[in-house]
């Protein structure tokens, strides 16, 4: 059966070809297209031929017989359309052609219109094939590397050498080796490059380079792209070759090599948002919003001190964001660097009691009635009866030496009730305390204490001269200065009363030698030391009866003072000490004279303990780690030396 005419419309190459949008692209239909213009052509030329087949069907529009591509068969695909007609009346279009139809001129035009619509169409079918192709490739191409990156599991192993990063040297180089550490900054270099800083503890750190492979083995884009996204402070196991770099890194501690990373595994990632950034965590503390405002100028003179050291736009975080944040408060080089200065200290101290024949103990913390008759004491329910933890070890270092030994030391907590809310205090610190026995005078006792204290500070400016150098480039200091052996300088209390009153300061030209000294007295008297002793370290002696507690021996030749003392550091009370009373009897009278009950819970056992054999005379101190290390260093306060500081307003974490 012939198709059915079509009404030919003379604006074929406007209108029609408006209307026709090619929606399927294939090449066949592009030639029916083709076909169909040159049947028109042929129409308008002859259009007699085609009357009679024009009144016999109904008219359609002009595409009727353009077969969609779901319809078409193989053979109407390509069927020239011979029978379609147009009327010479409606051949006359809008653009006033005549009855013969359109000029031949209009025609070669819309087939060339045509053709051009035809040859875009396909093109951008073309384009969009190559599209679609290469999209399918990349979502199908195998990752060649992908066994050598990933989260770490049980089953992760990297077989190459462990390596240190402090322990990097000559002999690695070219080697493939295993490292462990923390991400502390990234950055992308385009799609097949990327660098990472690497960081160990004590801020050893080394540049990390990854470049994808060009066969995608052991490295491939994915890979460069993953270790790229990694987190800042996720804990990472890499392996990878060592080798210099073209010039040393600058911002890493290891600058004269770089890790050419081939395999790389998280460990633990670190979260999308830190709450102190590294940067942060490694400035100097200027707000220590958990003390009181203007509680000792020395926070504010140190602080001055520190304001210079800010070198970018990041700002320094509060000391409640610090301890609020102990893990990157703790990853900060500095505060290491503090943690190392530490340790030192105590492993020192014991270190030179150990070779004067002294004995480590462990006193209690727990004790059934407060310590040495104080009030600043904190108490907690223990079973079925009142417990206080100890204000001090102070009774139980006399009964070690009551019990035989002669010579004892010990390293542990000390606890303070007092709400003091100063860069000075804290309501629990760390103790270093020694007694040992007298044989014929209390200044064995602090000869020792000096002795022991100075080999301290030799020994932290040798071991530690690292960790001070760093320190000092977030908290500036000028050196401690100590005195030659042989001229220590000692001052009796009365002395340095004498020393204020005649070159310190104006108010304190009336100070009594009678009264305890305020902090602010003893900081003026270090000054005036300082300058004219030229040290930092220094001994006041015999301190008056009424600034010292009951079991403080007094001086057989003058009743007004005691066999007691203070120490100090940077003009700050570091160290208490002096000779105990050994006798009962004299021992409950100055107690008596001290207003405390001879017979109240704990001093009676405390009492009866030399009523109970025989005690040597005796002597010893106490010393405040935090103090030391947070004044050798000039810290602005002693909260930084601490691991975890306890105030009255801080009890977590």
């Amino acid at each position: 059966m012939a198709p059915p005419s079509v009404t030919f419309c003379p604006s074929f190459d406007l209108a029609c070809l408006k209307s026709l949008r090619f929606r399927d692209t294939t090449l066949e239909l592009h030639k029916r297209c083709l076909q169909y213009v040159h049947n028109l052509c042929e129409k308008s030329s002859n259009p007699a031929a085609h009357a009679t087949t024009e009144n016999t069907h109904k008219k359609k529009p002009i595409m009727a017989d353009i077969p969609t591509p779901s319809t078409t068969q193989p053979e109407a695909a390509t069927k020239p359309v011979a029978d379609a007609a147009a009327a010479p009346g409606e051949a006359a279009g809008a653009e006033g052609e005549g009855a013969a139809g359109p000029s031949k001129k209009a025609l070669k035009k819309a087939e060339a219109k045509a053709k051009k619509e035809a040859e875009k169409a396909k093109r951008a079918a073309e384009h969009q094939a190559k599209q679609a192709a290469a999209k399918a490739a990349a979502g199908n191409t195998e990752d060649l590397a992908k066994e050598n990156y990933g989260a770490a599991t049980r089953q992760t192993k990297v077989s190459a050498e462990r390596v240190n990063l402090k322990d990097v040297n000559e002999s690695h180089l070219g080697k493939t080796v295993k490292v462990r550490g923390w991400i502390q900054n990234s950055r992308m270099q385009g799609a097949k490059m990327a660098f990472i800083e690497l960081r160990e503890e004590r801020n050893w750190a080394i540049q990390g380079v990854v470049a994808a492979s060009p066969e995608g083995k052991p490295v491939s884009k994915q890979m460069v792209k993953w270790i790229g996204g990694l987190t800042l402070e996720s804990f990472v196991l890499i392996e990878g070759k060592l080798e210099k770099p073209l010039e040393p890194v600058k911002s890493v501690r290891v600058s004269n090599y770089e890790l050419h990373m081939t395999k790389c595994y998280c460990v633990a990632p670190g979260p999308e948002a830190l709450g102190m950034g590294l940067v942060a965590a490694g400035k100097p503390v200027m707000n220590f919003d958990d003390e009181d405002a203007g509680a000792d100028v020395a926070v504010e003179e140190a602080r001055k001190g520190v304001e210079a050291t800010s070198i970018d736009n990041v700002p320094s975080a509060s000391m409640a964001t610090h301890l609020s944040n102990p893990a990157m408060h703790k990853r900060a080089p500095v505060q290491q660097a503090i943690a190392d200065v530490r340790m030192a200290t105590r492993k020192l101290f014991a270190e030179y009691l150990d070779s004067k024949s002294f004995n480590q103990f462990e006193p209690p913390c727990l004790i059934g009635a407060a310590s040495e008759g104080g009030s600043n004491v904190f108490g907690m329910t223990y079973f079925d009866k009142q417990a206080y933890l100890a204000q001090s070890p102070q009774f139980y270092k006399q009964f070690e030496i009551a019990g035989g030994r002669k010579r004892v030391y010990c390293i542990g907590p000390v606890f303070r009730a007092e709400n003091s809310n100063t860069p000075r205090h804290m309501t629990e610190f760390t103790g270093l305390d020694l007694e040992m026995e007298i044989e014929d005078d209390y200044v064995e006792v602090r000869e020792m204490l000096e002795q022991v204290l100075l080999y301290v500070f030799r020994g932290l400016a040798t071991r530690c001269a690292d960790q001070i150098a760093l320190i000092r480039t977030v908290y500036p200091s000028e050196d401690f200065l100590l005195p030659e052996p042989g001229k220590e300088v000692r001052l009796t209390f009365a002395e340095g009363q004498a020393l204020l009153r005649a070159e310190g300061p104006e108010e304190y030209r009336n100070v009594s030698d009678d009264e305890d000294m305020s902090t602010p007295q003893e900081k003026a008297l270090g000054a005036l030391i300082r300058q004219k002793y030229k040290t930092d370290f220094y001994v006041l002696d015999k301190f008056p009866e009424g600034a010292r507690p009951f079991y403080a021996m007094e001086d057989p030749e003058n009743p007004k003072v005691t066999n007691a003392f203070d120490f100090f550091m940077r003009s700050q009370e570091i160290l208490s000490g002096g000779q105990r009373i050994h006798l009962p009897a004299l021992l409950e009278a100055r107690i008596r004279k001290k207003g405390v009950d001879p017979k109240s819970p704990g001093i009676k056992e405390y009492v009866d303990v030399f009523r109970s054999a025989g005690v040597p005379p005796h002597g010893g101190g106490g010393i405040g780690l935090d103090r030391v290390v947070a004044w050798y260093l000039n810290l602005p306060s002693v909260h930084l030396a601490s691991y975890y500081p306890r105030t009255p307003k801080r009890l977590m974490p």
